[in-house]
């Protein structure tokens, strides 16, 4: 029996992960990561279950967890069944030497998420899956007794967040989305000026996110209905379990693997994608985490045709009840805070304020201290799977985060100012941008409140 709260089935006497071929960065594993030198014993370890293992799962979930000393890879889970056998294989070469290959007998795989919900040797499952593959998979987990790390946005729509977060509280699990911002330092600075009133009174707060479809299609290419063709589903894929809840379409590269981002059946762009993480330090310093804004509108520029269809450029205001007021803008990735004394902004790696003085204060013992994990994400979900504490980012902030992102697009699709109500979470007097809270589920998948 362990000592942490989930009961833990050992699995796996080791394990070691690297990520090489598909991602370009190999990984090698220390020996605590192995359970050598007698560094945790492997019965008390945390037992992970993989759910899609897609770029970021392969060059960061995965590595990061399997460095931890505490918690053992016991299950993968992917659509493609390449991926899933590389992945795997990995695992297989790098077994200790003085382990024979009977007794070494890798990790269990499966290109059904649901059977490693249903297994009883995982007590944590990592959802790196499309983000339209979230919340279904997290809610399953958590109902069958699991802890979950989902990566963001945490959801497809608004009413999907809901459900979710209320099925995570109502089972008593622990949860964290990835939101590496929280235990980034300028970041966590920033926020702490902010709330602890080093800028004055908060008046008005300036998102930049990146513009177009990153690196896989330029907004001129779109223009030109690039849309693709309808390709023969390689045998190695199951397309139809990669689709999910979402519509039939026919199968192309470009709708999946990484690009399914900048398709609405899928997600939500720019928007959702790195507004997630934006959005989620806005709500922090501005003490809206489990709230939101009153009012959105905004204008955007969307591609006239092709495969593609999230905005490319956009420009959103948000009012929230306190009088901030937020502008979102496409073009390249900070954030700025602006009060009535002072402003400070933050982009990856980088802090500055309208003075030396502001970023040279010091915060006291009595000052708010923003709760994170300098040990990141990964390890916050540990710890807390053991302790029983919250994460610093748990279910509830990270669908109010969501939020943000799908309502800047409900408003940008719309093309008209929408008032909402973050307690009843709805819009006032407006049906239509209420039937977009929520979207139709392709049989057999169901979304059970």
């Amino acid at each position: 029996m362990s000592s942490f709260r989930v009961t833990r089935r050992s699995f796996l006497k080791r394990t070691a992960i690297a990520v090489a071929s598909t991602v370009g960065f190999p990984v090698i594993v220390p020996p605590s990561a192995l359970g050598l030198n007698g560094t945790v014993a492997p019965s008390n370890r945390i037992a992970l279950g993989f759910i899609g293992l897609g770029a970021h799962a392969r060059a960061v979930n995965l590595p990061t967890f399997s460095m931890q000393p505490d918690a053992q890879v016991v299950a993968l889970c992917d659509v493609d069944a390449e991926r899933l056998r590389d992945t795997h294989l990995t695992l297989q070469l790098l077994a200790p030497e003085d382990e024979s290959a009977s007794a070494f007998t890798g990790c269990f795989t499966t290109g059904d998420w649901r059977e490693v919900v249903a297994r009883a040797d995982v007590d944590a499952v990592v959802v790196s899956t499309p983000d339209h593959w979230h919340v279904i998979p997290s809610i399953a987990a958590a109902r069958a007794g699991k802890d979950v790390f989902c990566e963001k946005p945490l959801s497809l729509t608004i009413h999907e967040g809901r459900v979710l977060a209320n099925t995570i509280r109502r089972c008593g699990r622990c949860f964290i989305t990835g939101s590496e911002l929280r235990s980034q330092g300028v970041f966590v600075r920033a926020c702490e000026l902010v709330r602890n009133g080093h800028i004055g009174r908060l008046e008005s707060i300036y998102v930049e996110l990146p513009r177009g479809f990153g690196a896989f299609s330029s907004p001129e290419a779109e223009a030109e209905n690039h849309e693709g063709f309808e390709e023969k589903v390689p045998p190695w894929f199951d397309y139809d379990m990669w689709l999910g809840q979402a519509p039939m379409a026919p199968y192309t590269t470009r709708r999946c693997h990484g690009q399914y981002r900048f398709i609405f059946d899928y997600s939500g762009g720019n928007l959702t994608d790195h507004g997630a993480h934006f959005f989620d330090i806005a709500q922090w310093a501005n003490n809206s985490e489990h709230t939101g804004p009153i009012s959105v509108e905004g204008t955007a520029t969307f591609p006239p045709k092709g495969l593609f269809n999230t905005a490319t450029d956009w420009n959103l205001t948000y009012e929230y009840a306190n009088g901030v007021r937020m502008t979102c803008a496409s073009g390249l990735a900070i954030i700025r805070f602006e009060g009535s004394d002072g402003w400070v902004e933050a982009g990856p790696q980088s802090i500055q304020a309208s003075s030396d003085c502001i970023l040279a204060t010091r915060i006291s013992a009595n000052d708010f201290h923003a709760r994170t994990c300098p040990g990141g994400e990964h390890r916050d979900f540990l710890d807390c799977v053991k302790n029983g504490r919250a994460t610093y980012a748990p279910a509830e902030i990270g669908h109010r985060t969501a939020t943000i992102a799908h309502l800047g697009n409900i408003a940008l699709r719309l093309g008209r100012k929408l008032r909402w109500d973050p307690g009843r979470e709805d819009f006032i007097g407006d049906a239509s941008a209420t039937a977009m809270l929520s979207r139709a589920i392709r049989s057999p998948w169901r979304l059970d409140a």
